[in-house]
């Protein structure tokens, strides 16, 4: 991997970490702006680069750094109820990178990557919503009033905003490396 790789992916886990505190409680899963910063991360870096930024930024939440929501971190925010949120995020930016890499600069093609975005947050839902099922016993109707339905009119609003800015973006970046 090159320096330019690694200084990008350095950038991305930053602004995730930026992004990651500032969150509304709205239930036990808080409102954040770290599923903005994971799309674009995806979608900037790539698939690859774009999910090494999101591992690390859970790395360094799992060792302590206040960079999960509300300024928390540890262990524990992973092993809790939110833990299989931050766990889809993962693949949540492998697929906005598969998205951004395959329409880059195609407009025939500039449909997949909203999907592969939507396809990436309905996998976030999933492992997400089956995590807190397992650690809170809530059945899948009581979980998704919880936990999908409060969330869906901001990330579809995160997702357009990525969909409107990644081309220039991406653009400006390959100019950097």
């Amino acid at each position: 991997m090159k320096l330019k790789d690694m200084t990008m992916i350095a950038i991305m886990a930053s602004l995730i970490c930026v992004a990651g505190p500032l969150s509304i409680a709205v239930g036990p899963i808080p409102l954040s702006l770290a599923s903005f910063a994971v799309y674009l991360a995806g979608a900037i870096l790539g698939k690859k680069r774009g999910t090494i930024a999101v591992a690390l930024y859970l790395l360094i939440g799992i060792i302590g750094v206040p960079v999960f929501s509300g300024f928390s971190g540890g262990f524990q925010k992973i092993a809790g109820v939110t833990g299989g949120y931050l766990i889809g995020y993962l693949p949540c930016a492998w697929l906005s990178g598969l998205g951004a890499e395959y329409t880059d600069g195609d407009k025939r093609t500039k449909w997949i990557f909203p999907a592969l975005m939507l396809l990436g947050t309905a996998i976030l839902y999933t492992i997400g919503t089956a995590w807190f099922m397992v650690q809170t016993g809530k059945a899948l109707g009581g979980a998704l009033s919880l936990c999908v339905v409060p969330f869906l009119p901001g990330d579809a609003i995160k997702m357009l905003c990525v969909s409107f800015i990644v081309s220039p973006v991406r653009k400006a970046v390959r100019a950097y490396i």
